[in-house]
């Protein structure tokens, strides 16, 4: 059984940055694929970005040029990046995992294995 364990939720300012972290409880970190979904209150759990390697990676348009995802494999630690907060990045943040490469692009149904959730709250 693979666990994740996310840190890093907040509170913060519009144009405010936060880094998300996800620990994964697996020695093979390097072959799962990773993701970040988001769900806001009364809406569908949605793809933030997803990784397999530095050179496989997706982002949803919203957040494109803003969020950047990235594994450290020293660590088992999936991060997200995430800067010029706007109000509609408000969600609880949810990380995902799944042996082999990501589909593209992911959906949740894609994924085995998902953390707690943290919240990220952005004011105006």
């Amino acid at each position: 059984q693979v666990q994740l364990v996310e840190s890093g939720g907040g509170s913060v300012q519009a144009g405010g940055s936060l880094k998300l972290s996800c620990t994964v409880s697996t020695t093979i970190f390097s072959t799962y694929c990773m993701a970040w979904f988001r769900q806001a209150p009364g809406k569908e759990r949605e793809v933030v970005a997803s990784t397999f390697s530095t050179y496989q990676t997706y982002y949803a348009d919203s957040v494109k040029g803003r969020f950047t995802i990235s594994k450290e494999y020293v660590k088992n630690t999936l991060y997200l990046q995430m800067n010029s907060l706007e109000p509609e990045d408000t969600s609880m943040y949810y990380c995902a995992a799944n042996p082999g490469i990501c589909g593209r692009p992911p959906h949740l149904s894609h994924f085995a294995y998902w953390g707690q959730g943290t919240q990220v709250t952005v004011s105006s």
